[in-house]
Parts: structure tokens; sequence; C-alpha cells
């Protein structure tokens, strides 16, 4: 009975490493532990951290991440336990910056210009991303069926490359005219 068991989980957690080759988001997992974070003070917060690793429930979350939610993230392209209107603040150079996350992305509003909002927008359909901001509508990216992101450069003519170092570094030599740009 025991042996059996073992080769049952052997078996999904090779399958969840050949079906989703993604490491994900782990909404779950974080979802948890940023409650756990915000309870109390520490010492409640360390308590709650025991007893949840006494009694399984980090573990049961990662494990649902790992097994199920990270895989239909990366298939779907959407995170089953995104939290839709949730509102984080980025403290950037030039002041701070509120990120509310849609159903179909994110809202960028930066402090004191509220009625200036940056749209980002995906197109679950045509696999896009959009900016929308003063009413008008940019295409940015196009997620390709092959994996690939086709991009307009400046003069217009679009560009695909992989999502990977090697793009970035190709998609930015494209933008600046050279191999070595500065950052």
């Amino acid at each position: 009975m025991r042996k059996s068991k073992v080769t049952a989980m052997c078996a999904i957690l090779s399958g969840s490493l050949l079906f989703s080759s993604c490491i994900g988001s782990f909404g779950l997992w974080n979802r948890l532990k940023d409650w756990n974070m915000n309870i109390g003070n520490k010492f409640v917060n360390e308590i709650v951290f025991l007893a949840f690793h006494i009694v399984p429930v980090y573990e049961v979350a990662y494990l649902a991440d790992v097994l199920v939610l990270n895989s239909i993230e990366f298939w779907s392209g959407s995170n089953p336990v995104a939290e839709v209107g949730t509102i984080k603040t980025i403290h950037g150079e030039s002041g701070d910056y509120f990120v509310r996350t849609n159903e179909d992305g994110y809202t960028i509003v930066k402090e004191d210009e509220e009625e200036k909002p940056l749209d980002l927008v995906y197109n679950q359909e045509n696999r896009t991303w959009s900016a929308v901001a003063e009413g008008q509508t940019f295409e940015l990216i196009t997620m390709n069926e092959d994996g690939t992101i086709t991009f307009k450069q400046k003069d217009g003519t679009p560009m695909t490359v992989t999502p990977d170092q090697f793009g970035t570094a190709a998609a930015r030599a494209a933008q600046t005219g050279g191999l070595f740009a500065a950052r």
C-alpha cells in the first residue's frame, strides 16, 4: 500500500514538471503567507507559522500551487487565485504609484495624478497586452503560440524575440541601435 502511494506521488510530481515548465506565481501560498504576516505582532506570526507547519497548511497550499494552480496559470494565462481589486503601492524615483489588479490586467496611477490612469489590458482571445491611456489604445506585445513575443519597434516594424535574456538583449539592441546599450 505504501509503495503504491509513493509511486503515485512520484508520477504526479513528474507529470507536473513535464506539463507546466513554469515556476508560476504561487498565489495561494503567497496569500497565506501575507495573511500570516499581517495578523499581529512577530510573536503571534511565529506561533501561527509554527502551527501551520505542524498542521500542514503551508505544505498543502504549496503542493496545490505546484501541482494544480501554477499549471492552470501557465496554460490559461491567468492565476485562479489572483487578488482582483487589490492595490499595491510602488515607490518610484519620481513618486509613488498605485497598481490595482483587474480581471484583465492592471491599472497604474501616479499619486496626485488620479485623473490620468494607465491601464495594461490582456486580451486573452488575441493573446495581446495593450496600454490604454487618455482614451487611446496602444498594442504593446503579442504572445505567440510558439512561446515567442512580438512587439512593434520605434519605426513601427514588428520584431519577434524569445522571452529570455537573449531576446531582451536583441530587443534592447534593436531599440538603441547597438549591442552595448547603457541601462
